[in-house]
């Protein structure tokens, strides 16, 4: 086990008394009361669990807004991981943007050294290398959509790839910002982050908010420049594949394909 592995008795396992929590995701998730009140999660991806606890350990390096990570497994089936209860409620979707912004800003001024995963996956030297990668992931899961995936091929070969890695969330969506009674916003669920270009986590954003232009979130890019814009439309497409591709979910598969051949 790794040194974070086990403390005040935490060993992945799930405690007789711990009350499930999953709400509908691949992994299973318990609050566990005692001496150390913790979320415990269970991985179906072992390199989730390792990017989330690698990502909640850089988080905390940088007093970043996010959860403590308490422990973490090394090697044990099922992979898991325990983070600190918070005391916090989901920030209503009224506030959701104009309260994602603080924090967002903070997360992505951690800077990064390679673009993609920070654990459990490979890394690239460059943002197109890492978003060329992607595409071919999405083309061979969806045939259908291949000459999609070779429009944005082309498209991120026609961009200018000047990007300086910073930490990204990469799944941001209602429910994952979370406002303590008296502290700051909290964001969770960290087990997509990558290091990359922070306008995709704008255009993921964008995705999960089920916007027709992803337009409307550039207000959290602060002062965004002259190619703003295009980018977020690239990687909103992007992201729209990828759901098209990947969701487990046939209604969200098929809605981010309806969006996709319309952005033709």
């Amino acid at each position: 086990m790794s040194p974070d592995s086990s403390m005040d008795g935490i060993d992945g396992r799930v405690p007789p008394a711990a009350r499930e929590i999953t709400t509908g995701q691949a992994n299973r998730v318990w609050s566990v009361e005692g001496p150390t009140r913790y979320i415990l999660k269970h991985y179906g991806d072992p390199s989730r669990a390792a990017n989330e606890a690698a990502a909640l350990r850089l988080l905390a390096r940088h007093r970043a807004p996010a959860p403590q990570l308490l422990a973490a497994a090394s090697g044990s089936a099922p992979p898991w991981t325990a983070q600190a209860a918070l005391h916090a409620k989901s920030v209503h979707l009224d506030r959701f943007l104009a309260d994602l912004a603080e924090p967002l800003a903070s997360i992505h001024r951690i800077p990064g050294t390679h673009f993609g995963r920070l654990a459990g996956a490979q890394k690239h030297r460059s943002w197109t290398g890492y978003l060329h990668d992607r595409l071919r992931t999405y083309a061979a899961a969806a045939p259908a959509l291949r000459a999609v995936a070779r429009r944005l091929h082309q498209e991120v070969d026609a961009s200018v790839d000047a990007i300086q890695p910073a930490l990204l969330h990469h799944d941001l969506q209602p429910g994952h910002l979370l406002r303590e009674p008296t502290g700051p916003q909290l964001l969770i669920d960290w087990e997509l982050a990558i290091f990359g270009d922070h306008r995709s986590d704008l255009a993921r954003l964008a995705v999960r908010l089920d916007l027709d232009d992803p337009v409307p979130v550039l207000s959290l890019a602060g002062r965004p420049d002259a190619t703003a814009e295009r980018r977020l439309h690239l990687y909103w497409r992007i992201h729209l594949l990828a759901d098209a591709a990947l969701s487990t979910d046939r209604a969200i598969r098929e809605r981010a394909a309806r969006r996709l051949l319309r952005c033709r």
